[in-house]
């Protein structure tokens, strides 16, 4: 595999201890180096490790996959990647949290907006039996929540 592979990606997945012959190897906390290219915001080895066939679906540890990491450093670039690239969107992880309950909580207004464009399930609960919108840690959010949760109802009535 790694005969795919950019010298500029086999030398980061090398440095970072990840073998560039097992692209979906786990290493700390479980995380692919998928997930450490997205935590580090690295658009170009994230983009060729897609590319090459690497898991975007893979889970680490905590049951999280990379667009955790994207949502969590703000790398609006690699949400819209890895959404384009069919990452599961409605994950939910260890708790029971997606990453729109995350970036709900986390009052990340432009990181909701951009995962609402990809329409997210709304209704998922965590373990807690909480719903994103339960989540809105500031006014925007739950406005921007409260309008899909509307659209949503009046697409499905329709």
């Amino acid at each position: 595999m790694s005969q795919d592979l950019s010298q500029t990606t086999t030398q980061w997945l090398i440095a970072k201890s990840y073998n560039p012959e097992q692209l979906n190897q786990p290493g700390a906390n479980g995380d692919t180096a998928l997930m450490k290219a997205t935590r580090e915001g690295v658009y170009t080895v994230v983009k060729e490790l897609i590319d090459v066939g690497a898991d975007i679906n893979a889970k680490n540890s905590d049951r999280n996959n990379a667009l955790w990491f994207a949502c969590f450093g703000n790398h609006y670039d690699l949400i819209n990647l890895l959404l384009a690239n069919n990452i599961n969107i409605d994950n939910q992880n260890d708790n029971g949290a997606t990453v729109l309950m995350y970036a709900a909580s986390a009052g990340k207004t432009e990181v909701v907006k951009l995962l609402l464009q990809h329409h997210p399930n709304l209704d998922l609960k965590n373990l807690d039996d909480y719903k994103a919108l339960d989540f809105a840690s500031n006014v925007e959010v739950l406005r921007i929540l409260k309008n899909a949760r509307k659209q949503n109802i009046g697409q499905s009535l329709s």
